[in-house]
């Protein structure tokens, strides 16, 4: 235990020194913005592409792995969408933001730092895999959601644009897909590009943690949300078990492979779920609740998870 205590203790910490900072310095959240832009645009691209590049090309297509990891996604979307549009007499657009609520996880921000920390540099194929592919539908389902609940008042052409826009136009899409042509071409870049990269890559997940402590200190908790035990027990328990269940009988993949989405599966809501909630205009302190109080939990349910595998509860494969 002590072995998985002191793997997550960084992680955490680092998150809770960004919590407690931004409690004593009172900067406002606006202060935050270069840091993001430099996580966003910067480091975590250049963390994807680096190690992206550096993986056979062969690695980079497991179709099995990829489909069985956004299906289980998408059935614990569907389970709270379901029962949130029942209970509220066909609510969409809240629903829509509770469903997200416990199924996007924060892949982007914690993901990354925490598997490869876990698993090493084998985490970051995966990791790359799932944050690309999941990113796309998250991207594509929210605003269609909310045009079909009335919420979104533009025309289908713009919204169809806007969707593909922010898809292709992901700094961390973007990365992937270049880092997956130079996988393909086995191209490296001169030693002092590379050299570069490799001080983006460590600072990233430092940076990301830190930024999200931040954050999570500067959106009070106003009020907690009714469906918040759904929420998390669906974000934090059913997803990851679910994931590990689907891979395990979608495929036999590497114990890095199957950890690392089953780690980013039980991560806590993200952050952007917030933002999309913002943006719509519903659901919104909610949304920043339940982001504050799952990842507070994630920190005895990710600390759990990881000693289940670091001990060989789980098993690597369940159906061998």
């Amino acid at each position: 235990m002590s072995e998985v205590i002191g793997l997550v203790l960084p992680f955490f910490g680092l998150i809770f020194l960004g919590f407690l900072v931004a409690r004593l310095t009172r900067q406002p959240l606006e202060a935050l913005g270069w840091m993001n832009t430099f996580i966003i645009y910067v480091a975590l691209p250049a963390m994807f592409f680096q190690l992206l590049a550096k993986t056979p090309f062969e690695k980079l297509t497991e179709w099995n792995f990829i489909l069985g990891s956004v299906f289980s996604t998408y059935v614990v979307f569907s389970l709270m969408f379901a029962a949130s549009v029942i209970l509220s007499r066909g609510e969409i657009a809240q629903s829509t933001i509770k469903a997200l609520a416990a199924a996007y996880g924060n892949i982007g921000y914690m993901g990354p730092g925490l598997a490869l920390l876990a698993f090493g540099e084998q985490a970051a194929v995966p990791v790359a895999l799932i944050f690309c592919f999941e990113n796309i539908i998250h991207f594509a389902i929210a605003p269609m959601m909310m045009a079909l609940s009335g919420g979104e008042k533009r025309p289908a052409h713009e919204l169809i644009v806007d969707v593909v826009r922010k898809i292709v136009l992901h700094p961390f899409i973007i990365a992937t897909a270049v880092g997956v042509a130079a996988a393909y071409f086995q191209f490296r870049p001169p030693v002092p590009a590379e050299r570069l990269l490799v001080y983006l890559s460590n600072a990233a997940a430092p940076c990301a943690l830190f930024a999200m402590g931040v954050t999570l200190a500067l959106r009070p908790l106003n009020r907690v949300p009714t469906e918040m035990l759904p929420i998390a027990l669906l974000k934090l328990i059913v997803h990851p078990l679910l994931c590990y269940v689907v891979l395990s009988a979608v495929g036999n993949f590497s114990p890095a492979w199957l950890f690392s989405a089953v780690l980013l599966a039980g991560l806590p809501t993200a952050t952007n779920v917030f933002v999309i909630a913002q943006q719509y205009g519903v659901w919104v302190q909610r949304a920043s609740a339940s982001v504050l109080i799952t990842t507070c939990l994630s920190v005895v349910t990710v600390t759990g998870l990881l000693y289940l595998i670091r001990n060989g509860i789980l098993p690597p494969d369940l159906f061998p």
